[in-house]
């Protein structure tokens, strides 16, 4: 059961999310305009240039660089006066119109579900946009929110598109997305927040490697134990054990991916994946019904037994289907690479293979057993069979 542990851990730790790419000192401006800071900004592929008025601190001149997530798609930066993350920010929005040239639009986003072109809180001036070597870019001179402002809480993203009627189309929900923001240091012209974002990648990748092993692997293993062991004499009750110590250690580490869940969800405000959620839920649900009810399991020569038998037998096969569907939900939000998630179809494949070869041992068994029943009622000298 190690390597299974081992392939998960390496799944969701190995680093999926670092993209080759150019650094911001590197990069020229048409106009020759000069900045006095720039980061390379740690998740998706861009970068931002600025400066800071040195008598007042309250204009702040910046130049915003960003890959698309497609051709048509657009770039947005924006700086957050009352909060850290995208809600409450005063967002910078570049495209290009139907006749090519690239449009800045600004948007103040009260609320994830509130996205409308207007005013920010506080003045734009000389913006405008444009495309060049692959990348969208933005220029604009920003009055700050306050007198004397040093730093900042900034948010960056790119979409894939943008309606006939200008409304930008909601960005991916993939990691780097969610970590596109943090805190700029206009004077040092350092960055922070990285480690709160890849904190909440990391947390993200472990409510996977949780979930992965518990309802992906765990779960089959015990109910394959259950189903094919018990079939040979010799392994009754051990059978029993092992099924029931599977099935809860399965149940733990799903409690704690299913309560790391919970947690994710109330760090993501506005942000949910409902398909993998309710089925989360209904899986912690199931389960735990499940593994309760083995304190309600009847003795095998009780009337209730087969009507128990009936009910604990579907719960289980519902947990097995459901639980190997919300790990590929899980994987298709992540989006590792291919090789992981090709490397979870390999277990769960091999798992399958190993069912049905025990399925037909378990037949093969079971009809050996039948033929080997008298089918006589009287011995050869007409004595009659013990029953």
């Amino acid at each position: 059961m190690a390597p299974f542990f081992f392939i998960f851990f390496t799944l969701f730790t190995t680093p999926q999310f670092t993209h080759a790419q150019l650094t911001c000192t590197t990069q020229k401006f048409t106009n020759n305009k000069q900045y006095n800071h720039c980061n390379d900004l740690p998740h998706i592929k861009s970068y931002i240039h600025w400066s800071l008025s040195q008598s007042t601190n309250t204009t702040l001149s910046i130049a915003f660089f960003a890959e698309p997530a497609t051709p048509s798609g657009w770039i947005s930066w924006a700086i957050n006066p009352t909060g850290y993350g995208m809600a409450g920010s005063q967002a910078l929005l570049a495209f290009k119109s139907s006749n090519g040239s690239m449009v800045v639009k600004t948007y103040n986003i009260s609320s994830y579900s509130d996205i409308n072109e207007g005013m920010l809180a506080f003045d734009v001036m000389d913006k405008r946009g444009e495309f060049s070597d692959g990348l969208m870019k933005i220029f604009a001179t920003v009055v700050l929110p306050g007198k004397n402002v040093t730093v900042v809480n900034q948010v960056w993203q790119v979409g894939p598109s943008v309606s006939e009627d200008g409304v930008p189309v909601k960005h991916a929900f993939q990691p780097a997305n969610l970590a596109a923001k943090g805190r700029l240091d206009l004077l040092s012209g350092g960055t922070s927040g990285s480690d709160t974002a890849g904190s909440g990648i990391k947390k993200r990748n472990i409510h996977g490697i949780l979930n992965a092993v518990s309802w992906g692997t765990l779960f089959p293993i015990g109910i394959i134990i259950a189903r094919y062991l018990r079939t040979f004499p010799s392994a009754d009750p051990a059978w029993f054990y092992l099924h029931a110590l599977c099935q809860v250690s399965a149940y733990a580490i799903g409690v704690a991916g299913w309560g790391t869940g919970l947690k994710l969800g109330s760090e993501s405000k506005g942000i949910t994946f409902s398909a993998h959620r309710n089925i989360g839920i209904t899986l912690f649900s199931l389960a735990t019904v499940q593994v309760f009810a083995l304190f309600l399991r009847p003795n095998k020569d009780h009337k209730f037994r087969f009507y128990w038998n009936i009910y604990h037998h579907g719960i289980g096969y519902a947990i097995l289907v459901l639980g190997i569907i919300n790990v590929f939900k899980g994987l298709d939000i992540l989006l590792p690479d291919n090789k992981w998630k090709s490397a979870y179809i390999i277990v769960i494949s091999a798992l399958g293979v190993i069912a049905l070869l025990l399925e037909i041992i378990t037949w093969i068994v079971i009809f050996k057993k039948k033929s080997n029943k008298p089918t006589k009622a009287y011995d050869n000298n007409h004595q009659p069979l013990a029953p």
